[in-house]
Order: C-alpha cells, then sequence, then structure tokens
C-alpha cells in the first residue's frame, strides 16, 4: 500500500472483522472508537438484509460498538437505492425481513404481488414456499429478478443456514432466469457506499475476511484493500486466489495506529 495514497475514508465489513459469533473482535470498539474521533468518513457493510441500520446499531451498540445508524450501510439499502435510481417509484414482490422492506418503502416503492416490476429477494428466517412459488410465478410473468446477495449460506447457533444465494438459485431454475445481485461481491455495493459518504476510491479502503466477497468487491471498486484473520479467510487460504488484497493484518487492532 506504500505506492497508494493516504486513506482518507474506511470501509468494513461486519461480521468477521468487528464481530465474530455474537462478540466484539478483541480491539474492534477501539477501532470504531478512532475512527469516530479522526472524523474520516466511514461505513460498516453488511451483505445481510434482515435487519435495519437502526436494529444493527442497537446489537452494535450492545457489544461496546458506539456507531451513529448513518454509518451503517447493507445490502438492502444498497438494492432499494439501485432501484430507486434505475426505476423510480416502481413496484415490487419482496421476500424478506424488515431490513429489506423497510428500505424499499424509504424509497418510495410500493409493494404488491400485482404485475410488479421487480421480484426482489433478499434474506430471511423463514422461507416460504408459497411465497417462493409466488416469486417463480410473477417472473414468468415478466417480473425482473433482483437479489439483494449471492451468499449460499448464512451462519448460525447450530450451524450453516440456507441463504438468499440458495433460495435465488432455486427461483432461477424453475424459471430459467438469473437475478442481479446488488450485495458484494458486486462493486455496486462499494460504489453506493463510497456515493453515501462522498468518499473516493483512490483514497479509500476496504476491510474484510473473506477473499471471494469482501476483498474482491473492493478490489473491482478500485479500493485499497486489508485482508483480517478473524473471520472466513486464512492466510493460507487467501495465496491460492488469482488476485491479492493490498495487505494482510491480524485484525483491526492492527490498524487502529494508521486511523
Amino acid at each position: 500500500m506504500s505506492d497508494r495514497k493516504p486513506v482518507e475514508s474506511w470501509l468494513t465489513d461486519m461480521d468477521g472483522v468487528l464481530v465474530h459469533e455474537g462478540q466484539p473482535v478483541p480491539g474492534a470498539p477501539e477501532f470504531v472508537r478512532a475512527l469516530r474521533a479522526s472524523g474520516k468518513p466511514f461505513l460498516i457493510l453488511t451483505n445481510n438484509s434482515i435487519y435495519t441500520a437502526r436494529d444493527l446499531q442497537a446489537r452494535l451498540n450492545r457489544m461496546g460498538f458506539d456507531v451513529p445508524e448513518h454509518a451503517i450501510w447493507t445490502a438492502a439499502l444498497a438494492t432499494a437505492q439501485f432501484l430507486a435510481d434505475q426505476r423510480p417509484g416502481g413496484t415490487a414482490y419482496v421476500i424478506g425481513e424488515a431490513g429489506l422492506t423497510t428500505a424499499m418503502h424509504a424509497v418510495g416503492y410500493v409493494l404488491t404481488d400485482f404485475a410488479p416490476d421487480y421480484v426482489v429477494l433478499g434474506e430471511t428466517r423463514t422461507y416460504s414456499f408459497e411465497a417462493i412459488t409466488k416469486a417463480v410465478r410473477l417472473i414468468d410473468g415478466g417480473a425482473r429478478f433482483i437479489c439483494t446477495n449471492p451468499d449460499p449460506t448464512g451462519p448460525s447457533t447450530e450451524g450453516a443456514l440456507p441463504a438468499a444465494g440458495s433460495v435465488a438459485a432455486m427461483i432461477s431454475k424453475a424459471t430459467g432466469v438469473e437475478p442481479y445481485f446488488v450485495g458484494k461481491p458486486n462493486p455496486m455495493m462499494m460504489r453506493s457506499a463510497l456515493n453515501t459518504i462522498d468518499a473516493h476510491s483512490e483514497t479509500t479502503a476496504m476491510i474484510g475476511d473473506r477473499m471471494d466477497t469482501d476483498i474482491l468487491c473492493g478490489l473491482e471498486a478500485g479500493l485499497q484493500t486489508v485482508l483480517v484473520l478473524t473471520g472466513i479467510s486464512t492466510r493460507a487460504e487467501a495465496e491460492r486466489y488469482p488476485y491479492l488484497p493490498s495487505r494482510i493484518v491480524s485484525s483491526v487492532a492492527d490498524l487502529i495506529d494508521e486511523i
């Protein structure tokens, strides 16, 4: 990173970077505190579309993070913004929870199952076969197919859970229509985040724990990238990818002195 411009803005993934298995990563609350004290723009990103930014703010605050609601950017918010830019005041049939439905309402979308412009698939704790069947029929009828994120599985205390990417694959198999994924690793997620904090890619760093989403997304958006080893990808695994992060550190605690 020595040949790059100084970092003036920060984007960071949440799970695996700031939080791991429901607990704060050691040094992560101090890292966020340093970010806030510096006055530099930053956003905490997540592909999870279940929760609103306010929900996530409360969750983080309970774990010792002092984070304002406006510093959280979810795949649901990015998806709603994308659709509002593409087709302002449109209609959508939404499979998802409050994080997604609230974001869609906020941009002026009408949620309906009558000839919607889009079928929008997000994360939910309980995927309904009836809702999936309705989505298939609406897409067959001409609705465009959007999915908040391509993650095939999500974590739980009992083990992996099917996530939006897996359900999207089922709908695609039934309809022959592939969705447009807005969340990571689509660089659209990074660009919308940059626009939200009025930041430039050349002076922004993306911190993540996954090579195949966080690092790839940051790389394709032209950001500096930092892989932390507190989540999914290991140092050995990172070496097997055809691309590399700008650097690898043990955790965000190693970055505090650079803020």
